[in-house]
């Protein structure tokens, strides 16, 4: 194999494909990536069975072939390299990379013992814009569950159905929903691990539009010159639906800016203890905690109010992402100090947080 290429297109490639390489396995051709040159294109391929990501990119190619070089160091090499013509030249004792002065001789594995890249025909694919799609993610990803005995929590739930896009995703004490309308009329859905979903959107920052495909055991992603393919999880996720209340006794309606900025000022005394105290008393809404080792705080503001007065007490933490996710005014509904509170938002993209009470003080 002998293939030239420019190092910034390489180097973006290989941060690409790096998403997938596979530390600290008992298999050697999992840490590394597969390299093939044909036609004018290098391909870059790497797996760590769970999931597998293959880029393809312009290079002039002097001879085809292909061969695996270890993922982590040849990453570094590209990385320090300055950002001019690259050229790779490999055979039976290894891989040469040379870029000016600077000359690299690497150790490889035959790229016949790699494993195959994933083929499956696709149950459903729906295109969706990539920029609305990493909005969505970034607003739930945060609520995916990182307990490994409930691997089912650990993924965002993708349903695309009658020209709407909707994600959720819970960690059992909070639960995040979003929607959003797409120009895609059929139907898909899928349980897309949490980790996959973040890095892949991550990858398809200024890529138009998205295909997402699935199969009975796997989600596709193609953007650009990506496929990105990872295992969907089994099992079933949670009617999130049942735990959605029917109405509510108390809402408060709130400016976001003003609210985030009071919550945050307010939370400098929830170290220790992050519960925060929420009254809503008439018109006011009085946010309030405290730790016994470093005093108390408090902050009133101006809302909105529909319904009965109410206190309740939430972690704080939990309420500042909520805010962070929502678009303009927020709505909070509760129904008592025992009964989880959800905040609204609506926009091009319409959010839901649901989180759970914790003890008042």
């Amino acid at each position: 194999m002998n293939v030239t290429i420019s190092q910034s297109a390489l180097n973006k490639s290989i941060s690409i494909v790096s998403k997938a390489l596979s530390s600290g396995s008992a298999v050697p051709m999992l840490s590394g990536v597969l390299l093939t040159a044909s036609d004018g294109v290098l391909e870059l391929q790497t797996t760590n069975l769970e999931q597998s990501i293959r880029v393809r990119v312009a290079a002039n190619v002097e001879e085809p072939g292909g061969t695996v070089v270890p993922g982590k160091v040849f990453a570094s090499v590209v990385k320090s390299l300055p950002d001019e013509a690259v050229t790779i030249e490999a055979g039976d004792s290894g891989a040469t990379v040379k870029c000016g002065r600077s000359r690299f001789r690497l150790n490889t594995m035959a790229a016949k013992d790699f494993p195959e890249f994933p083929k499956a025909t696709p149950d459903a694919t729906a295109t969706i814009q990539s920029a609305l799609l990493a909005e969505m993610v970034d607003r739930t990803y945060k609520m995916v569950s990182k307990d490994k005995s409930r691997p089912i929590l650990g993924c965002v739930k993708l349903d695309v159905d009658g020209g709407m896009v909707r994600l959720a995703a819970t960690d059992s004490y909070r639960l995040a929903v979003c929607d959003a309308g797409v120009d895609f009329d059929g139907t898909l859905t899928a349980l897309v691990p949490g980790n996959a979903f973040h890095d892949v959107m991550g990858m398809a920052s200024g890529i138009e539009d998205m295909a997402i495909s699935t199969t009975s055991n796997q989600v596709i992603f193609e953007f650009g010159t990506v496929t990105y393919v990872t295992r969907a999880l089994e099992g079933n996720f949670p009617d999130y639906r049942k735990l959605l209340p029917s109405s509510f006794t108390t809402s408060v309606r709130i400016d976001h800016d003003l609210f985030a900025a009071a919550l945050k000022r307010v939370s400098v005394m929830a170290t220790s203890n992050p519960s925060v105290r929420f009254d809503v008393v008439g018109d006011v809404l009085t946010m309030s905690a405290s730790t016994p080792e470093d005093g108390d705080s408090s902050e009133q503001l101006d809302v909105d109010t529909d319904g009965n007065d109410l206190a309740i007490a939430l972690n704080g933490k939990f309420v500042s992402e909520a805010i962070a996710a929502c678009d303009d005014d927020v709505s909070i509904e509760m129904n008592g100090p025992m009964a989880p509170a959800v905040f609204k938002s609506y926009g091009t993209i319409n959010y839901l947080c649901l989180c759970m009470p914790v003890k008042l003080a």
